[in-house]
């Protein structure tokens, strides 16, 4: 897969980071490369929680269902648990279609498949348990 020519883009949602490569001319074979090193098929990868799968290949299904057979796609995946690894190939789809084909953007931007969700995991504080979890008030 390396020596063919492919689009790739960056998806980021907490703390996990996915690197999508999309290889046109394919036969709808997504394979993952988690950080342990492991590649294995994207719907595999989600345990069988199919709505994961299907939210991270929505920007393909949105455009046209049958761009999922259109084309092979790569992907690396670094930290973050499954909903967040989801979220980040989802923008790491949408972003690697837009470099594809500008036009994408008109139809991607309305479900909101281009916009990063910016919430992370607060920090913990001094003082307390976590985040906002204060100890356990004792009159005496």
């Amino acid at each position: 897969m390396a020596t063919q020519e492919y689009n790739h883009a960056v998806g980021r949602r907490k703390e996990t980071s996915a690197v999508v490569k999309l290889f046109p001319k394919g036969k709808g074979n997504f394979t993952v490369k988690t950080s342990s090193g492991k590649e294995i098929s994207l719907k595999e990868y989600f345990w069988g929680n199919t709505h994961l799968y299907e939210n991270a290949i929505a920007p393909l299904v949105t455009l046209w269902k049958d761009y999922l057979k259109e084309f092979d796609a790569y992907i690396t995946i670094r930290w973050g648990w499954i909903s967040g690894q989801s979220d980040a190939i989802k923008l790491g789809f949408a972003r690697a279609l837009i470099d594809r084909n500008t036009d994408f953007r008109t139809t991607l931007k309305p479900y909101g498949f281009l916009k990063r969700d910016p919430r992370i995991k607060e920090r913990k504080k001094p003082g307390l348990k976590k985040a906002r979890k204060a100890p356990t008030w004792s009159k005496r």
